[in-house]
């Protein structure tokens, strides 16, 4: 096979497999008045410090499209495009650029545990600002009600879900290298 469309190949069947990995972590829900904690953000972490910054944001894209279609991948079975324009939709806009900034910021340095602890975090950041932003354009909610109800209950999990996303991220990746799947 011609070393272009296997790297092709490769790559769709990659974003897939992580696309479907993302909606199962989507399920892994904590429900809270306003905006739920879910597994989403360890799996877009996981999927940007194994894959980098273009496949990770790929693959991110992709999980978005196959919501908006109507598959249900978002948390707890949710789709369409409401889902995405709604109150929560700005965390799910927010993973776009969250995975390539983890990607990048690896790309940079070095795909080691403690810059990709750094990297998620970053992008953990960048989904709380655009999510609690959005949250707040898009409701009645002062500043102050949206960042209690968007950003700050999700600090300390975020934080160990960056770490795990870390550790399991570069370990995963060391694997998937030496067995030559990435």
């Amino acid at each position: 096979m011609n070393p272009l469309k296997k790297s092709i190949s490769q790559t769709i069947i990659t974003s897939i497999v992580f696309a479907l990995i993302i909606a199962a972590f989507a399920q892994l829900v904590i429900p809270l008045p306003l905006v739920p904690i879910t597994g989403q953000t360890l799996a877009i972490g996981l999927a940007a410090t194994i894959l980098g910054s273009r496949k990770g944001m790929l693959t991110v894209i992709l999980y978005i499209m196959l919501g908006a279609v109507g598959l249900p991948v978002f948390s707890q079975l949710n789709s369409g495009l409401d889902a995405i324009v709604g109150v929560t939709g700005g965390f799910l806009i927010g993973f776009i650029p969250a995975a390539f900034l983890i990607g990048l910021y690896l790309e940079k340095t070095t795909f080691n545990i403690r810059n990709a602890f750094i990297a998620n975090t970053i992008g953990m950041f960048v989904i709380l600002i655009i999510g609690t932003s959005w949250l707040k354009l898009s409701t009645e909610l002062t500043w102050e009600a949206a960042f209690l109800g968007g950003f700050a209950p999700f600090i300390i999990g975020g934080l160990i879900k960056a770490f795990l996303a870390a550790w399991l991220g570069i370990v995963v990746r060391e694997k998937l290298q030496s067995a030559k799947l990435i």
